[in-house]
């Protein structure tokens, strides 16, 4: 995938879902919507997971920050 921003591959997914729920595309049109949004879900899916671990690791330096200054 090109180097798309999680919200761009957002609004993608959004547009695709659309077109899949209509219901008046070719089933082989479909199924190649259907991966391309699969890999852009997949896409999310991971920038969500790291996003979630660079917040997880700033609460944890941060909460180890709080109890240091106490300590002093």
């Amino acid at each position: 995938m090109a180097k798309k921003t999680f919200e761009q591959a957002m609004s993608r997914l959004d547009e695709i879902v659309g077109k899949l729920e209509d219901g008046s595309l070719s089933l082989d049109q479909s199924l190649k919507l259907f991966e391309e949004g699969m890999e852009l879900s997949r896409f999310c899916e991971t920038k969500l997971e790291d996003a979630n671990g660079r917040v997880q690791r700033l609460v944890k330096d941060g909460e180890e920050f709080k109890l240091e200054s106490e300590r002093e």
